[in-house]
């Protein structure tokens, strides 16, 4: 059976090579976007409606705060909460974890303060874009609602047009 320490080191290994790995990514982008490679097809050049400019921050590839997350948040996270249900699984199977049990919540809850600002601010940020998507869904509606609005005013006063046409055409015979 595996020791609790041996998983330990697995887990160290593996967040350690997923670390590499994306370290790796993150250099093949950077080289890419400092390198960027030069089409030779011939392209024809066809008249279009010119798109809409994205704005700097929208175009951005990879930004500092990309890389931070993904090198120190998202494994920080992981760890803890995989730390915490192996404590609590060993916990429950072997007793002399139980005997040790203030070291583990003392480095349970070193790792959990800031997993849990981590995972604060991205509930904030999950937040901020539910309430965009709602203020957008209400200024849409809004907009539907103003051209049902005009659409039937404008069909009222077509009618209308139509109806005072008839009565000066049955006037005049």
């Amino acid at each position: 059976m595996i020791g609790w320490i041996e998983i330990l080191e697995i887990l160290a290994v593996a967040m350690a090579a997923m670390g590499c790995v994306l370290a790796f990514g993150v250099l093949v982008a950077f080289a890419r976007r400092l390198f960027p490679q030069k089409k030779t097809t011939i392209v024809k050049v066809k008249q279009q409606k010119e798109k809409p400019k994205m704005s700097k921050e929208a175009s951005e590839g990879i930004t500092f705060n990309d890389i931070f997350m993904f090198m120190i948040a998202v494994p920080l996270v992981l760890l803890w909460v995989g730390f915490a249900g192996f404590v609590i699984h060993t916990g429950l199977n072997n007793s002399s974890v139980l005997e040790n049990i203030e070291a583990y919540t003392t480095l349970i809850a070193i790792l959990g303060g800031p997993a849990l600002l981590i995972i604060k601010d991205a509930l904030d940020v999950w937040k901020q874009e539910q309430a965009e998507k709602t203020a957008f869904y209400k200024t849409k509606a809004q907009a539907v609602i103003d051209y049902n609005d005009a659409t039937q005013k404008q069909s009222q006063m077509i009618e209308s047009k139509a109806q005072e046409q008839e009565h000066k055409m049955e006037n005049k015979k």
